[in-house]
């Protein structure tokens, strides 16, 4: 057999495995873009006609505002977290908070920065060893540090939210919080990546995949009755159920070597059969914009990986072991949605190489070589099917993301989705080689910037 012969056959088996891969995934896809806009169409027909659209800044009044208290874990944040605390006190629109802050003992550059705010709403809060140690753990800290201050002054919070150290708090997240945390042991909000113009395609891949995860997917895993992951940022934690946690963990509510603890926060909630909801409202009537967490991601490759990595490791590998597969049938099938990173990796890789070997086996031919890559009537279907379904799917991309962002980040998510699917292949790499070598121990962030100009 000859040279060509075998580099065709070898391309046509990776293409095969590829694209029975891709119809299952596109299928799965599938599935809950009819959800998405089957309940959109059932909402606008029964809901929309009988009640008007609910916005922030026209929820009921609380004469009372709740007690939230905000935590903010930071390691080698010193770049940031003065901005961060700073705009956050300046732009909330609310009465009764407290925002507990976490350092490291061998970290001053970024205690220092926390005690140049001089805001009583904020308190520092020092973690008692050389970090980094898990942004769990972290957590934990801040959590004993709001069960001793409720204990002093017998105020005792109604809602925990999470934030990052890079965080943009939208000024009325705390009002969602305060209405709504009655009905849910859990509230997500949206995250919202902010586009970087220094980094158009990696940083901007991020905002694609929000867009899409954050608008359809959040929504139709709650339609289905599966528990809301949360995203660590942008979320609130009602104060009886994660005490229900702790006690279930030797007083500590975060899984201390979890890579993914605000993932698992949401799932373990769920677990034991308490609500968890995802909140997308429009701030304020003739707005576009929504209350949503907003940020800067990492605007790097390496950075990138590293983030993508953790997240794939804690959710995929870890997950699969820590969580297992309780649940009803939606339960399952969006944890087996959460896990099918790697999988995708693999197929990724097969559909580029045969892309690869079928291209020089085509140069070769242009060429004037003697030989001709022949394609199996079966696998030419698949692929045909295949590709239909892909364009569907960079159309869906592209529209949510021009519903976030507008028509011009949501033409440019149509290339980024090699972008993306590059950062994929290597996040995957690296996260399986960390599990195999017994999964990560430390806090890998990666380096934050805090936006210059400031959004509603």
């Amino acid at each position: 057999m000859a040279l060509a012969d075998i580099l065709s056959r070898i391309a046509a088996e990776l293409a095969l495995f590829a694209g029975a891969g891709f119809l299952l995934f596109a299928v799965n896809d599938l599935m809950v873009d009819i959800i998405y806009f089957a309940r959109a169409l059932w909402r606008s027909l029964t809901v929309y006609t009988r009640y008007p659209r609910a916005f922030a800044s026209a929820l009921p009044d609380n004469p009372e505002p709740a007690f939230i208290a905000m935590l903010v874990p930071a390691w080698d944040e010193s770049a940031v977290i003065a901005s961060m605390l700073r705009a956050t006190v300046d732009r909330l629109d609310y009465a009764n908070y407290r925002i507990f802050v976490g350092h490291y003992r061998n970290d001053p550059a970024t205690a220092a920065a926390i005690a140049a705010v001089g805001d009583e709403r904020i308190e520092a809060v020092e973690v008692d060893c050389d970090g980094p140690t898990t942004k769990a753990d972290c957590l934990n800290h801040l959590y004993d540090a709001l069960v001793a201050y409720e204990a002093e002054t017998g105020c005792s919070a109604a809602a925990v939210a999470l934030h990052d150290a890079e965080d943009l708090v939208h000024p009325l997240e705390f009002t969602v919080f305060d209405r709504l945390i009655g009905r849910a042991a859990v509230i997500q909000l949206p995250v919202l990546p902010l586009p970087d113009p220094h980094s158009r395609w990696i940083g901007g891949h991020y905002c694609d995949e929000f867009a899409e995860a954050h608008i359809k997917e959040l929504v139709v895993r709650e339609a289905v009755g599966a528990a809301i992951p949360l995203a660590g940022v942008g979320c609130a934690i009602a104060r009886k159920p994660l005490a229900q946690l702790a006690a279930l963990q030797d007083g500590k509510p975060f899984a201390g070597s979890s890579m993914t603890e605000d993932y698992e926060v949401g799932l373990r909630i769920g677990a034991l059969g308490l609500k968890t909801m995802f909140v997308r409202l429009p701030a304020r009537p003739g707005e576009r914009g929504v209350v949503a967490s907003r940020g800067h991601f990492p605007a790097t490759l390496g950075s990138a990986v590293r983030q993508k990595a953790r997240w794939l490791g804690g959710i995929a590998l870890a997950g699969w072991d820590r969580l297992g597969w309780s649940g009803g049938i939606g339960e399952r099938w969006m944890r087996m949605r959460d896990r099918r990173g790697p999988l995708a990796a693999l197929l990724l890789i097969a559909a580029y190489g045969a892309a690869f070997l079928w291209s020089q086996i085509w140069l070769a031919e242009t060429l004037g070589a003697p030989i001709h890559a022949r394609f199996d009537p079966v696998l030419v279907t698949l692929l045909t099917i295949n590709a239909w379904l892909l364009a569907w799917r960079v159309l869906m991309r592209g529209c949510f993301t021009t519903v976030a962002y507008g028509v011009g980040e949501g033409l440019l998510s149509i290339p980024r989705l090699v972008v993306g699917n590059a950062i994929a292949i290597l996040a995957a790499g690296r996260a399986i080689a960390i599990h195999l070598g017994g999964g990560a121990t430390r806090w890998d962030k990666t380096r934050h910037i805090f936006p210059a100009e400031l959004p509603q």
